[in-house]
């Protein structure tokens, strides 16, 4: 019996009523397909907000969905990590805000930040087939600040460093490969030994098809083998789950590259 865990990073493109027919409601139907047509066993989600949780829940029983949201009040949105009930369990849950003082809700880096807080969720969960624990670290980086991004990196990889369980780092992280944020996890190789098993894969954003060519910023990181990835292609090109296009990447928690 196969071991291998299949892991989405997934930008949902959060409620806004300005996107008219493209808004959050008129795609949950696509939503819903791709998630179980490909059937992962762990989602992270990007942009979630409280009510777009709530319709997920209603729409995918099949699934446990985690995190608060970013602000002070633990609203607004959240980095989500939805787990199959069938296949996953969830041992441990902590999330922590990217700036200075991570347990402050809200808090955020001085300089070039965005007004957006942002934060990671870092789940230990374990497949009932293999009984190991991964650890699944789901992050949004800011969208303007780059010295912001780059510290949120740093600070990240610091926390991951004094983990000990095969990582699996994914999200949207706002930045092009060839970035000094990116560049410091995919270059580093202790203690951590980060990979993007996506990177060959080609772009990820296509803001609704309206690029030309799309440009990647969402990764899936991890020391763990990467059997097989992929980027989750649209219905047809009329039709929109997001904004972004989610990753796909089947790991092999027996095998950890290191």
């Amino acid at each position: 019996m196969s071991t291998s865990l299949r892991f989405m990073s997934f930008n949902l493109r959060t409620w806004t009523d300005g996107d008219g027919p493209l808004a959050f409601p008129h795609r949950t139907d696509r939503i819903r397909s791709v998630i179980l047509s490909h059937s992962p066993d762990v989602i992270g989600f990007q942009e979630m907000t409280p009510s777009m949780k709530d319709m997920l829940r209603r729409l995918l029983p099949e699934y446990t969905l985690v995190g608060c949201g970013r602000d002070e009040s633990y609203g607004n949105e959240s980095m989500t990590i939805a787990l199959k009930n069938e296949k996953m369990e969830l041992i441990s849950l902590e999330q922590f805000w990217l700036s200075p003082t991570p347990s402050i809700p809200g808090s955020r880096f001085p300089g070039d930040q965005s007004a957006c807080p942002r934060m990671a969720l870092s789940a230990l969960v374990v497949s009932r087939s293999c009984n190991i624990p991964v650890r699944i670290c789901n992050v949004h980086l800011d969208h303007v600040g780059k010295q912001a991004r780059y510290l949120a990196m740093m600070q990240i990889i610091q926390y991951l460093s004094l983990r000990h369980e095969p990582t699996v780092l994914l999200g949207d992280m706002n930045a092009l490969p060839d970035s000094p944020e990116i560049k410091l996890i995919s270059e580093i190789d202790f203690p951590l030994f980060l990979r993007d098993c996506t990177e060959t894969l080609g772009g990820t954003f296509h803001n609704y098809g309206r690029l030309a060519e799309p440009i990647k910023i969402d990764y899936i990181f991890t020391d763990l083998l990467c059997e097989h990835a992929m980027i989750v292609p649209e219905p047809d090109e009329t039709s929109y789950y997001s904004d972004h296009f989610a990753l796909i990447a089947d790991l092999d928690p027996l095998s950890i590259c290191r």
